[in-house]
Order: C-alpha cells, then structure tokens, then sequence
C-alpha cells in the first residue's frame, strides 16, 4: 500500500503539531510506502518506508505551486492521499488526484467550520473526526475513528493519595476559547485546597495577550502558577505529576475534542471539562467531570466535588478513563482505522 500524507510540518518541538509524528509513524507501520508532503521537516527521523517532500516557500501562492509538484511526483501508483487538518491543502490535491483516481481523505477536528473546509468536505472521498461531534458540517462522508493517542507514553498508574493540597492542571495554549479566565475563577470560588497549574505555549499575539491578563487575573494566589509551555516529550510526565487535570473550553469550541483531555485520561487522571461533546465519554464513571461551559459557578461546584471525593473515587475514575482510551483513541485503534478506509475507497474503484 503506497499513501501519501498531507500536513504542516514534521516538528518534535512544535507547540500543537509536534504529535503528527505519531501519526507518521504510525501509519509507516502499516503501509509499504508513506510519502509525506509538508511545509517544513525539521525532524529528520522518518523511518525507512516515508519519502518526505517539502514545499516550504515564500508566500502563499508559491507555496502552493511548490505543494502542487510535491503532489505531481507522489500521487501516482498512489492507494489514497491523507490531508492533515488543512482543507486548502485537500483542495489544491483535488485536480491532480481526480485524474489520476486518487481518492482524498481529510482528517479534520476542529469547531470552525470555514468557507475552505466547506470546498473540501465536497472535493473529499472521505472525512474522518474524532467523533461525529469534533466536525462542524454535516456530511454523509464523515467517519469517526477516535483521537491517536500513544497510550504507551501516555500512561500512569492512578494518582496516589497525597497529603496536603491536590494538584489541579490546565494543559494547552493560552487561546482565550480555552477558557482559562473561567477556570481561575471558578478554583478561587471553589474554596478548595489545591494548588492550579496553567502550562501551555501562547503562538499568536492575542494569545500572548491573554496570557498577561492570566496572569494579572491569578496576581497575588500563591496556590495559582501560569507557567511556561511544555516540551512534547516532557508531557506524559507533567500528566503524570498532576491529580486533576482541568478543560474548561468555552461554548464556541464544544466542537473540539482536545486531545489533552484524552492524553491526560490515558494517564488515569479524572479531567474535569466544560465540553458537552464529552458527555458519552464521560458517562458512567464514579465522579461526576462535566460542567457547564463559561460558567464560573458550575466549574466551581465539579471541582470542589471533584477535589473533596474520596482518593479511591478519583482512582477508580482515571482507570476506566484510561480502559476508554485503549479501546476507542489509541494511536493504534486511529491508524487501522485509517489503512482500512484506504483499502475501503481503493477497492471502491476499481484497485
């Protein structure tokens, strides 16, 4: 099998894209050819299976010429073609694939649902999602195949009881739809004993700004840090260092299925979330972790419920997180599913 995947960059430092290298890896694991199409390579790892191709140059129209023969030179003898969260990519792929009865894939999660990814939904042979709730258009096309989440680095025996204050964490960019004012809030009004801890990269200039006002907004709680980001390789372990793990989106991402949430849960941590498009994979467990998004009194209510439970609730909560991450979003369960849609859309025509 010979696929070609479309993405960003291929970067072990990078603030939110550094877990595409799973996916190559992955995906080179199961195929006899992956060639790899993305703007940068500054990993240099790729195993001995994937051709990676760059097409970085300046500006935007250049590197779309220069994203179109990276294409010219991989799609042929091709199975399919996976594009990684850029539907513009899907897009320029389009002519080319359809001569040469390539079908297209788009992996997308994410709550916008743009006039770009509107053209590629409709170019596309197949959409996958995490979850038919991590997709913002309704589409026939659509199969939801869980996050990749290597549960052999992320994982961790529950949390061990601790004497003194728990440890509550925030683990991701400084976005303002993270909700991160929220949940200062929400842990001040909450009268728990246990310290916060907001660890996350801040890639644009308004999610620097945010930054600053977090910090002003946690000025003089000793109990709460704003701390720098993490270094991909170091998550596990700050996962690990954590009791709680906090995820208070606001409402507008109710489409995003954050993939901290789903790491943090492969590390038997209860995760405390305001996303209701988490409920299925909430439901059942001993505490209750879903609160109402942007509102500072419910968030307040779960994690002082949360943080008061008893030590045993709060591990038997992180096991059966952990059970639903091996089974419905390890990176093994994400990378089957996507060679059996290849095999699927190439038996369909004709190959």
């Amino acid at each position: 099998m010979k696929l070609v995947f479309v993405t960003q960059t291929l970067d072990p430092e990078h603030g939110s894209l550094a877990q595409t290298l799973d996916l190559v890896n992955a995906l080179a694991a199961r195929t006899d050819e992956l060639v790899v199409l993305a703007r940068e390579d500054r990993w240099g790892g790729a195993p001995a299976n994937v051709r990676v191709l760059t097409f970085a140059a300046r500006g935007k129209a250049a590197r779309g010429l220069a994203l179109e023969r990276a294409l010219a030179r991989s799609l042929p003898q091709a199975d399919a073609a996976l594009v990684h969260m850029v539907p513009t990519f899907l897009t320029l792929a389009a002519p080319l694939a359809k001569v040469r009865r390539v079908p297209l894939l788009l992996w997308y999660t994410h709550w916008h649902a743009s006039r770009s990814l509107r053209v590629a939904t409709r170019l596309a042979t197949r959409v996958l999602s995490v979850d038919t709730a991590s997709f913002p258009l309704a589409t026939a096309k659509l199969l939801p195949i869980g996050h990749a989440i290597d549960v052999n680095v992320f994982s961790a025996p529950p949390a061990e009881e601790r004497y003194g204050p728990l440890k509550l964490l925030a683990l991701g960019r400084t976005a303002r739809w993270k909700g991160l004012a929220t949940l200062i809030e929400a842990f001040r009004a909450s009268g728990i004993a246990a310290t916060l801890e907001v660890r996350g990269p801040s890639l644009t200039d308004d999610e620097r700004a945010h930054r600053r006002e977090l910090e002003e907004l946690a000025d003089g709680d000793n109990r709460i840090s704003i701390a720098s980001a993490v270094r991909r390789a170091e998550v596990p372990e700050v996962l690990r260092a954590a009791d709680v793990v906090v995820s208070p989106a606001e409402p507008r991402a109710g489409a995003t299925l954050d993939k901290a949430v789903y790491e943090a849960a492969a590390c038997a941590r209860p995760v405390v979330t305001t996303n209701a498009a988490l409920a299925p994979f909430l439901a059942g467990l001993p505490l209750q972790l879903l609160a109402r998004p942007g509102d500072v009194e419910s968030l307040a209510g779960v994690l002082h419920d949360v943080v008061n439970a008893a030590p045993a609730a709060r591990a038997a909560t992180g096991v059966e997180l952990r059970r639903r991450v091996v089974e419905q979003h390890s990176l093994e369960h994400w990378a089957d599913a996507v060679v059996a849609v290849v095999r699927e859309v190439r038996s369909a025509r004709g190959g």
